[in-house]
């Protein structure tokens, strides 16, 4: 559990005099103005990380100052992802961004030991808030739509290539592509090829939905293309094969 001090909502926490609206009022500002700690200079990475692990005293005001510096990321990212959110409100857009700061918070001193310093401290904890907002706009943007975990026919590519001289080859690359999909996969691994390669669903949605965590997923896809690049190659397909996709 976070201290008192930076649990949202507490008395002279970072909450005071915040609104929804000044948060959307915010996509102007710069990212150096968004990670710029309140009261201490950002480069002073060795007073951060001892202010954190220090006694109460010296280490809740540096907690709700640190909150404060992720909070303003957190609104920074989802106002510059608002076009993938049209239809939230704006209460709720800040609500995401009081959420992605407190989790940000709560890895941070998880994973406090692992600062090697090669950044400054602030660069370093702003890479935290940019993660948890970003997965929770995509979990968001996703919430109510459907994510197929079928492992049914492999029927819709994506073939972006504009020569049409490539029309015939490239239709029998995706024949056989099709093909390596059905007979070579695992029903495991058709399900989350197609979600991630095809359908395009965010990894962390997908992990979400399937309950698995995205490591898991990522090796998933990882093995599933090994498996049809050397299928592809074997039949001499590999350098007409369509993009096979990718995990965002």
């Amino acid at each position: 559990m976070l201290p008192s001090r930076v649990r949202r909502g507490a008395p002279g926490s970072y909450a005071r005099g915040k609104t929804a609206a000044g948060a959307v009022a915010n996509v102007g500002m710069t990212v150096a103005a968004y990670a710029r700690p309140v009261t201490r200079p950002p480069e002073d990475s060795e007073a951060w990380v001892a202010a954190l692990g220090g006694p109460p005293a010296v280490r809740e005001p540096a907690l709700a100052e640190l909150h404060g510096l992720l909070l303003r990321g957190a609104r920074f990212e989802l106002a510059r992802r608002r076009a993938s959110l049209p239809h939230l409100p704006a209460d709720e857009l800040d609500d995401l961004a009081h959420q992605a700061a407190d989790d940000a918070l709560a890895a941070i001193l998880a994973k406090l030991g692992t600062f090697r310093r090669a950044s400054r401290f602030t660069t370093w904890a702003y890479k935290f808030v940019l993660l948890e907002a970003g997965v929770k706009a995509r979990r968001r943007a996703w919430q109510g739509r459907e994510v197929p975990l079928d492992d049914g026919d492999w029927a819709v590519a994506r073939d972006q290539r504009p020569s049409a001289q490539r029309v015939v080859e490239g239709g029998e690359a995706l024949r056989a592509l099709g093909v390596a999909v059905r007979e070579s996969l695992t029903p495991h691994q058709r399900r989350v090829f197609r979600a991630l390669a095809l359908d395009g669903v965010p990894i962390d949605v997908l992990a979400e939905r399937m309950g698995t965590t995205r490591g898991a997923l990522y090796k998933t896809l990882h093995d599933a293309r090994r498996k049809l690049r050397a299928r592809l190659a074997a039949e001499g397909h590999l350098d007409e094969a369509p993009t096979m996709g990718g995990a965002t």
